[in-house]
């Protein structure tokens, strides 16, 4: 797989994500937005908005966020569809690496904007088990299982990747669909359990998952890869600070992580598309300043 190359990576192709694609590409650097799908999404939902600054008559939710990635796309912002899985630091020069399922792109600026957290699951002891067991991130974490057993809870690309980061280090890798239908081809060195799931069991830390048929399953750690890596998910990995499930920002949607901007739903408060469109610009903006001063060396 080829590594392509950009001046700023945008997730996510809601208001957003395309406001701050705008705003850097208009300042002149080369802006890519990677997205599931630009019909995806809550506003995609929306059978008619009618509180929008500009619009005489109710808008679909899908016919405003076509709009938003046509006039990206005449700038000459490059919109791809494909699932991001990973966001890492760049071994080779100061800047990220994200992997998708048909690309890998080098940037040294990215801006999350790929919508509210929302891939959980409402399983007794999950929550009480976050951080004695329970992880969502496994190039965080899967130093610590060496040769231990450990379960990823997924049914998509996604969760066969987490699965895969953990298979080096782990003595045991199982995938839990929790029901689900398999979407992806595993490797036979990935066992696939299909049973729901009924609790997350253990004392001080988690000792297994019990299925809802009553059997029970050991285990040392149990990672969530549920549908795919959203903003949260990502900012995660890469050693953002979260409030909660919200990525936290300042007033110039900066992160903690130098290079990495976040905006939308992602930062919480009002869940609108004018407060998605403000912080996208600032964003995008915020990121343009950025990469500039690297290029000048300041």
């Amino acid at each position: 797989m080829k590594t392509e190359k950009t001046d700023l990576l945008v997730i996510g192709a809601g208001p957003a994500g395309i406001s701050a694609a705008l705003y850097a590409r208009r300042g002149g650097l080369a802006v890519t937005v990677v997205t599931k799908g630009i019909e995806t999404g809550g506003l995609a939902k929306a059978e008619k908005i009618e509180n929008y600054y500009g619009f005489a008559e109710p808008i679909p939710g899908k016919e405003l966020l076509r709009r938003g990635a046509a006039g990206a796309e005449r700038l000459g912002v490059q919109i791809i569809e494909d699932e991001l899985l990973a966001l890492s630091f760049n071994d080779t020069f100061d800047g990220f690496k994200a992997q998708a399922q048909q690309h890998e792109w080098e940037a040294p600026a990215v801006v999350l904007a790929a919508g509210a957290s929302r891939r959980t699951l409402p399983l007794p002891g999950l929550s009480e088990f976050e951080g004695r067991g329970v992880s969502y991130c496994a190039i965080c974490d899967a130093f610590f299982y060496r040769g231990k057993r450990v379960a990823v809870v997924g049914s998509g690309e996604y969760a066969l990747h987490e699965a895969q980061v953990l298979l080096p280090h782990a003595g045991k890798v199982l995938l839990l669909t929790n029901g689900e239908p398999l979407q992806v081809k595993v490797p036979d060195a990935i066992e696939v359990c299909t049973q729901k799931l009924a609790s997350v069991e253990g004392g001080d830390r988690v000792a297994g998952v019990r299925f809802e048929d009553g059997s029970e399953l050991p285990l040392d750690g149990l990672f969530l890869a549920i549908g795919t890596a959203g903003s949260s998910e990502l900012a995660r990995k890469i050693g953002a600070m979260l409030d909660g499930t919200d990525v936290k920002v300042d007033a110039q949607q900066a992160t903690n992580v130098p290079g990495l901007f976040a905006a939308g739903d992602c930062t919480g408060g009002l869940l609108q598309v004018a407060k998605a469109v403000h912080e996208g610009a600032v964003a995008g903006l915020s990121a343009l300043r950025y990469v500039r001063g690297k290029r000048s060396g300041k």
